[in-house]
């Protein structure tokens, strides 16, 4: 049975981590969430799922530069919102809790979407540094 690791906002406009709980988990980092949730994933976390089973992992993780749900990137604040920035940031420290990871960097083009989410990419790249001993990111191309 599977067991699921699903964090949301309180009025469920943000999701900061879904994913599966294991001890090899494969790490995806997207734009923005979708609809994803818990037994009833999108195109995107199905993608991400089948490639953690394909690359050995027993697990996977799905977390987002950005967290607002949107199923168009273009739908996402003009403006970053500084709480719920500080929220993610907060979840992904948790979610990678300082242990040897494997980390996919799939936001591609998206994150040129708005000019606030490669600031994004390196607070988070950063508050990664401090928390994640060990991992190693793949890109596309590289992996």
């Amino acid at each position: 049975m599977t067991q699921w690791i699903w964090e949301t906002s309180a009025d469920g406009t943000a999701r900061y981590v879904l994913g599966t709980a294991g001890e090899d988990p494969l790490v995806c980092v997207g734009v923005n969430p979708s609809t994803a949730v818990p037994n009833r994933l999108d195109r995107t976390v199905t993608r991400v799922s089948r490639f953690a089973e394909r690359t050995g992992h027993d697990s996977w993780v799905m977390l987002n530069v950005y967290p607002q749900i949107s199923t168009d990137p273009a739908g996402l604040h003009l403006e970053r919102d500084p709480l719920l920035t500080e929220d993610n940031l907060r979840h992904i420290a948790q979610a990678i809790g300082g242990r040897p990871l494997t980390v996919l960097a799939a936001w591609g083009v998206l994150v040129e979407s708005r000019p606030y989410l490669m600031g994004l990419v390196r607070e988070l790249v950063r508050v990664s540094d401090g928390v994640c001993k060990g991992c190693r990111l793949l890109t596309k191309g590289r992996h």
